[in-house]
């Protein structure tokens, strides 16, 4: 009789798994069970880097076998700002503040959506193209209602709060943004 291995880190090559499919299903859903409780603790996952986005990868950290919905938010770069035609985008952070800022973000998140499970938030930094994600960030939770509104917080307040500067390069100008929503934009107007 063959049997799948229950999970490489547990078994040595040498192991031999009982002969009774019963005693296996039992043992594999108790080992399930002990996984799942140890390894799926809410966790933030923060980064900032140069290198493309990937919405799989970023999806992937979030989900959670106890969780039912999983919402994202991905802001790229778009070819045009009030009738300009743009050519890409460059971000520039206070690396260490910016991680700072997320990660209260992050705990606000879970003061008021108690429930969701995971969050990340990676956000992009130097020269990114037309069509391709500046920042993805993405949420678990049990039902769909506070991972969307938490998503909505998360890009809302990054934006208000959080030390990224964009920089606009257009054909033949470029300009650095300032977020609407940026707190510091308007305290000397």
């Amino acid at each position: 009789t063959c049997f799948l291995e229950i999970s490489s880190w547990s078994c040595s090559p040498e192991t031999r798994l009982p002969s009774s499919h019963q005693l296996v299903e039992a043992e594999s859903a108790q080992v399930l069970l002990t996984m799942d409780e140890s390894e799926d603790v809410p966790k933030d996952f923060i980064e900032l880097k140069s290198e493309k986005l990937s919405v799989d990868e970023v999806s992937e950290l979030v989900i959670s076998p106890c969780c039912g919905a999983v919402s994202l938010f991905i802001g790229t770069t778009r070819n045009n700002f009030e009738g300009k035609k743009v050519i890409h985008l460059e971000y520039e952070a206070y690396t260490s503040m910016a991680e700072t800022e997320i990660k209260k973000i992050c705990r606000d998140v879970r003061q008021k959506w108690p429930s969701v499970k995971h969050i990340a938030v990676q956000h992009r930094l130097g020269v990114v193209p037309i069509t391709e994600a500046s920042v993805i960030i993405a949420v678990s939770s049990p039902h769909r209602a506070e991972s969307l509104e938490a998503v909505m917080y998360c890009i809302n307040t990054l934006k208000a709060s959080v030390p990224i500067w964009k920089k606009e390069i257009y054909e033949d100008e470029y300009s650095w943004k300032e977020n609407k929503e940026c707190f510091w934009a308007n305290s000397g107007k």
